[in-house]
């Protein structure tokens, strides 16, 4: 839909998947709205509702083996510049008035923040981390935490990622590259992955986040599992900021690794969760990682992605993607490829167009892939073995 969180009337891209989020509605107080970014908003409300969901209790663990690791790829971005504004009177000033600044200002500095927000609201005070890798962050985010309880560092951990990128800052940075779609006279099908019509992603915003153990701590307390993390792998391609090489030989190998630590043979992923962000160069660069790790098998395997429907939230995706590849595994239910309607060519696989399948799912990967050459990926099974 079109930007209304500010005037976007001059910038290319103008549209969003905005959502519609009243913090005080999600129970948090008039201090911790005051002194949180949106984005740290949105992480420690989802971080309430896993918690909920989990039936965990908290009170009966070691408070210093209870992790957090969150990912976000541009941080309070949203809040800094709205305080820029303040404290240089819109630009005018050269040195910034302090007087002016609001004392929750290094909040929004450091993306650190995000992650002591999550912490402070469940009292953990194991390992904490914010991880920024970009548009990889909420993958890479969820794989860091699970490294830190297979090594024995922590026996709960609270992971997944936030964004709220929505502002002017960020909206430019993304039409100088023309990464984002302008076809702003469309919102509800500008996101088109793997479509021959393609031209960028819908900037958006929101958080995922995961309470995370191993599978027999979960199965002692009885609670509902919804998936195992077999493996995790990631890469970088020392190539280019925003470039891609088109054989997708570093994305095959991060799915590689993934598929090794999961011990599970490619001819067994079901599904495949694509990064599918609706640029030219990505979609092409996936479908050809894909070929190149699975082999036949790729086109033989359902192929979709979520951001047609909800856009790119950046850093946040990785974990909102880990839940989308969850519950299809707990519904037997591939989400579609909106909006696709005639294929590129060099983009030949299975990538469920319009429609949603059912399709029996006990085995899924999902990966993601960021500025700055980062590849992540995930395979995640039904609950049998490993990192509930």
């Amino acid at each position: 839909r079109p930007i209304s969180s500010f005037d976007a009337s001059n910038f290319r891209s103008r549209i969003a998947a905005e959502i519609d989020f009243e913090p005080s509605e999600h129970g948090l107080s008039r201090r911790e709205i005051r002194r949180m970014d949106r984005a740290a908003q949105l992480a420690v409300v989802a971080t309430r509702e896993a918690m909920a969901d989990s039936g965990i209790d908290l009170d009966k663990h070691d408070p210093y083996r209870v992790g957090v690791s969150v990912g976000t790829a541009v941080g309070a971005t949203m809040s800094l510049e709205e305080e820029y504004q303040v404290v240089s009177d819109s630009g005018r000033l050269e040195l910034v008035d302090h007087d002016y600044a609001v004392p929750h200002l290094y909040d929004y500095l450091v993306p650190s923040s995000f992650a002591a927000e999550v912490a402070w609201s469940v009292h953990a005070q194991g390992p904490t981390t914010v991880i920024s890798t970009g548009c990889t962050s909420g993958l890479d985010s969820v794989g860091h935490a699970v490294d830190l309880l297979r090594e024995g560092s922590a026996d709960v951990m609270i992971a997944g990622a936030c964004e709220a990128p929505l502002s002017p800052i960020t909206l430019a940075c993304f039409d100088a590259i023309k990464a984002t779609t302008p076809r702003n006279d469309d919102p509800e099908h500008a996101s088109r992955p793997f479509d021959n019509t393609r031209n960028g992603f819908v900037l958006g915003e929101g958080a995922a986040m995961f309470v995370l153990e191993e599978l027999t701590s979960a199965q002692r307390r009885g609670a509902k599992i919804y998936a195992e993390v077999g493996g995790f792998g990631s890469r970088c391609n020392a190539f280019h900021m925003t470039g891609l090489r088109p054989d997708g030989a570093e994305m095959a190998a991060a799915i590689g690794v993934a598929l090794d630590e999961a011990g599970t043979d490619a001819s067994d992923i079901d599904y495949i969760n694509a990064h599918g962000s609706g640029t030219k160069q990505n979609d092409r660069h996936e479908t050809a990682a894909f070929k190149r790790s699975l082999g036949e098998h790729a086109y033989r395997t359902p192929v979709s992605s979520i951001k047609s429907m909800i856009g790119h939230s950046l850093g946040a995706i990785g974990s909102i993607e880990i839940a989308a590849s969850v519950l299809a595994m707990d519904n037997n239910v591939v989400p579609p490829t909106a909006n696709l309607h005639t294929a590129d060519p060099e983009c030949d696989l299975d990538y469920v167009p319009i429609t949603a399948r059912d399709w029996k799912t006990d085995s899924v990967l999902t990966v993601g892939s960021g500025f700055g050459g980062f590849q992540s990926a995930m395979v995640l099974t039904t609950p049998e073995r490993g990192v509930g």
